[in-house]
């Protein structure tokens, strides 16, 4: 079946205001309803093309976050560049992208489809550059790439989901020493 082509320009509009409202009310408070009204369109607009708060939320974060989900630095440094890697990653988590990501993470625990659309297109991304950046010589080739970015990302996510410690410049400066002395 073919429906209307997408406008753009409402597309552009929707992703906004999901964006806005996540920034202003958090992400258990944004509705679809709220979407479509922030957004000047109506919500048969925001159905036709997604189903679900969290679809329209993880297309808003991939456009926000666009290249830097897959472009790690490379500076020649490998300590230097895990360093930068996981600033900037733990920037993004301060702000509308961390609280978008939060709770994509929250709904992708409820929907297994979901979690792997999130895994897809958010996460893997993701990985993969730190992956990038770990196998250009920040391990020593006889370590476990996947649990050494699971050790990283799960640090990160546990502080942010618990909020016990900052998710800083400080704790990138701390794993990168960590991931130094496994040498």
């Amino acid at each position: 079946m073919v429906g209307r082509p997408r406008s753009e320009t409402a597309r552009k509009a929707i992703l906004k205001a999901a964006l806005d409202l996540c920034e202003r009310d958090g992400y258990q408070n944004v509705t679809l309803k709220g979407i479509a009204d922030a957004a000047g369109v109506g919500r048969q607009t925001l159905y036709r093309w997604w189903q679900t708060k969290a679809q329209v939320m993880m297309e808003a974060a991939v456009e926000l976050l666009g290249p830097e989900l897959r472009s790690p630095p490379v500076s020649g440094d490998p300590r230097a560049d895990l360093v930068a890697f996981l600033r900037e990653t733990f920037a993004l988590a301060h702000g509308v992208a961390g609280r978008v990501v939060a709770g994509l993470m929250a709904e992708a625990q409820a929907d297994p489809v979901f979690a792997a659309e999130f895994r897809e297109h958010l996460i893997g991304p993701r990985r993969q550059a730190l992956r990038a950046v770990l196998v250009r010589g920040a391990l020593p080739e006889d370590v476990d790439v996947e649990l050494a970015v699971d050790l990283i990302f799960g640090a990160m996510w546990y502080r942010l989901l618990n909020r016990h410690a900052e998710v800083d410049k400080k704790l990138a400066e701390e794993i990168a020493a960590l991931v130094a002395r496994i040498r």
